[in-house]
């Protein structure tokens, strides 16, 4: 029995729910939430932007398929008539064929923008349109924890309609870079996710946000006494981000932060984690525990 569930193809491993209790998703024990997360989580941010197109729904299948994280994050914005999609920059000229403002655009011209891939991206991507919110969360909601930032504040209520609509309230974090959003998501019942900088974490005091916040978002490139007292707020869960080396991935892990936010999924999980003793903080880390190693489930 395993603790980890991966969907790829035709194949199901098994679903470990918080009792331990094991339930393939085709058999009914409904959608995998939070609570079957792992002690140490790997995200896969914009789906791994440094391995696939970032927010794609190409590139999110296959961090999806080659099961190196346990959790997809992507960004969303809003047309002008309420479609809400996925695209990080508040311009399409980055990232896209096209030029101009995406909050102009309404769904019929959506159709038309297509995301232009790096040339940089290992493997070969071909164009194509950028999926809205609700492709993705049809797509992926459900099977594997999801993370989605609301760039645009004024989308939350749509947002949350869509995630609780679907019955996702336990399966998708929302994140925001300002206290009163992730506020506003608590209070909306969904979970609100804060992400600080490292010149935020450095007058920041993040136990204020202990009884709101279900996850930390934090700047892997914060000091350690920063990362340290974000570890120490009270608040569950931890998660560094951008992280894209394995010795970034190592310090977070030793100062006590218990997710990695990367763009590199596939390169972290090739190299095993190794926890280096710290006077400052004793994470209780096992050294050399590989976080996707099967391990068994509770009895």
């Amino acid at each position: 029995m395993v603790t980890r569930t991966v969907l790829t193809g035709l194949m199901t491993l098994a679903l470990a729910g918080p009792s331990g209790f094991l339930t393939p998703l085709e058999w009914g024990g409904g959608p995998l939430t939070v609570d079957a997360l792992p002690r140490v989580v790997y995200t896969a941010h914009r789906g791994g932007a440094l391995e696939v197109p970032e927010n794609s729904m190409s590139g999110l299948a296959a961090a999806y398929e080659r099961g190196t994280a346990q959790v997809l994050d992507f960004d969303t914005r809003i047309l002008r008539d309420g479609t809400l999609v996925v695209m990080h920059d508040e311009m399409l000229d980055r990232t896209t064929y096209q030029s101009g403002s995406v909050h102009r655009l309404d769904r019929r011209d959506w159709q038309d923008v297509r995301l232009r891939p790096g040339t940089e991206l290992p493997g070969r991507w071909r164009p194509e349109r950028p999926p809205t919110v609700a492709e993705v969360l049809d797509r992926f909601g459900g099977r594997i924890m999801l993370m989605l930032e609301a760039k645009d504040p004024r989308s939350l209520r749509a947002l949350g309609a869509a995630i609780k609509s679907r019955g996702l309230a336990r399966s998708v974090f929302v994140n925001s870079n300002k206290p009163a959003v992730a506020h506003r998501a608590h209070r909306m019942g969904l979970l609100a996710q804060l992400w600080r900088s490292k010149k935020q974490m450095r007058t920041d005091q993040p136990e204020q946000w202990a009884s709101f916040v279900d996850l930390l978002d934090v700047d892997y490139k914060a000091r350690d006494q920063d990362l340290i007292r974000a570890v120490e707020s009270g608040i569950p869960r931890v998660w560094a981000h951008t992280v894209t080396t394995p010795k970034q991935r190592d310090r977070a892990l030793r100062l006590g932060c218990n997710g990695i936010i990367t763009d590199a999924p596939g390169r972290l999980a090739r190299t095993p984690a190794k926890r280096l003793k710290s006077p400052e903080r004793d994470a209780g880390w096992p050294l050399n525990e590989d976080p996707f190693r099967e391990s068994p489930s509770a009895a």
